[in-house]
């Protein structure tokens, strides 16, 4: 983006609306953790079985569109592709409502995922576009929001409508707004015009996606980051998954009663700490590139000992919040929600400053393609495998110690964030404009 570029008010607009798109990107695929329980009372699927639903069928089919969607964004712009993907996951999460049979549900989400795989990287292209770099932390802190206010609708409405109404109506009630969403950003926010936009390289444009990838992919502290984005994913997904069926099977509580505590009280917690690392991150990165990828490392060693803490505290309620009983545990989960969130925000702001603006879209795909096919493809199939595997000694507290494991991933994490930093804060000190201008710094 050209320095120069101005934020206005139509700026702070258009990024609301990609926000509230955003969320529900993730209320559509958050829902199906809430839903475990019934989805499978009604189906006899195996805990196995809810793994490969809710994680590797969702996962290879987000991945294998997230790249080609990726790149017809950088060729279109972003604007489009969002609209119209927001409109198509919406249409399909409400036909899983409908869904007769265990395959029926299978095929509509393999349309969410075809769907969602269009919203993360055109969305974090366009602020690219809308925000200069100082303060674009700050501005995708707003958007990964998204996940948080997901988590509190998705788990939290979304369990709430189970209760009362079943979970069928929860998919039809919850993908509806999507529709009008997508129209609303299409008729109504305007991109940046051809005088503020990034100057795009017609060679780099016109090039094949071979050579596309493995230019990125060159890049070493690109390679950590995208390691980075998978383990992380991988413990956040299966804990985001599990998590109500924990509380549920280890702590005696109801679906209505998880979905509240997971969704809202623990969502809350994410809000908080996706705001902080987005803030800090902007601030600290002025004195020193480093501090870009040094806040999500301190933030992931910091959630650590939460989540171990989490999943393996004794049973035993430590007071109720209104009608709803909170174990002891959850209390540790709250501080897990908080830092545990803060590894995405600065990691897809490195991102936009590594790339020029006509590889933005397609190196933000491929990382989120590493956090959806390992993250969301393999952290809740493992943990559902894991959980049968326990079951015959442990009993219902198999899905305890299975969740429990989750946290090795965030050790592999912090591993790969220490050794992108030295690269990342090198190859942003030697690019020909500081980090304020990304636009000239390093490229593949």
């Amino acid at each position: 983006m050209n320095s120069s570029t101005r934020v206005t008010w139509r700026t702070h607009y258009a990024l609301l609306v990609l926000a509230v798109i955003y969320i529900f990107n993730y209320i559509d695929r958050h829902l199906m953790a809430i839903l475990i329980e019934p989805v499978k009372a009604e189906f006899s699927i195996t805990d196995t079985g809810i793994g490969l639903l809710s994680g590797v069928t969702f996962a290879v089919f987000y991945t294998l569109f997230g790249f080609p969607l990726g790149r017809l964004s950088d060729r279109v712009g972003p604007k489009p592709v969002i609209a119209a993907c927001c409109i198509g996951w919406s249409v399909m999460t409400m036909a899983c409502g409908v869904a007769t049979n265990f395959w029926m549900l299978v095929m509509a989400r393999i349309g969410v995922a075809v769907g969602e795989a269009g919203g993360t990287a055109p969305s974090v292209a366009m602020i690219s576009q809308l925000y200069p770099a100082k303060h674009r932390s700050t501005a995708l802190s707003i958007l990964m929001l998204g996940s948080s206010f997901g988590a509190i609708l998705g788990i939290g409405f979304g369990g709430w409508i189970a209760q009362h109404y079943g979970w069928r109506s929860a998919f039809v009630i919850i993908g509806l707004p999507g529709i009008a969403l997508g129209l609303l950003l299409w008729l109504t926010v305007r991109t940046p015009g051809r005088a503020h936009a990034p100057q795009v390289n017609v060679t780099v444009a016109n090039e094949g996606w071979r050579i596309t990838v493995a230019s990125l992919m060159q890049m070493p502290s690109f390679l950590w980051l995208v390691l980075t984005g998978a383990t992380s994913a991988i413990a956040g997904y299966s804990i985001g998954t599990w998590s109500p069926s924990f509380l549920i099977r280890s702590h005696g509580l109801s679906v209505q009663e998880a979905g509240f505590l997971v969704g809202v009280v623990g969502g809350s917690g994410a809000v908080l700490g996706t705001l902080a690392c987005g803030i800090l991150s902007d601030r600290l990165s002025r004195r020193d590139a480093g501090w870009q990828i040094g806040v999500p490392l301190l933030a992931t060693l910091a959630s650590i000992p939460f989540g171990l803490a989490y999943f393996l505290w004794p049973t035993g309620i430590a007071f109720t919040l209104g009608s709803t009983p909170v174990p002891t545990a959850f209390l540790f989960y709250a501080g897990f929600a908080f830092f545990g969130t803060w590894w995405a925000t600065p990691c897809l702001g490195a991102v936009t400053h590594l790339f020029p603006a006509a590889r933005i879209a397609q190196a933000t795909s491929i990382f989120v393609m590493a956090m959806t096919l390992l993250g969301v493809g393999v952290g809740p199939l493992l943990v559902g495998v894991l959980s049968d595997w326990f079951a015959p000694t442990l009993g219902a507290e198999a899905l305890r110690y299975a969740l429990a494991t989750s946290m090795g991933m965030l050790m592999l994490s912090a591993v790969f964030l220490s050794l992108a930093l030295p690269r990342y804060r090198a190859q942003i000190l030697r690019s020909a404009a500081p980090v304020t201008n990304p636009e000239n710094a390093v490229t593949a």
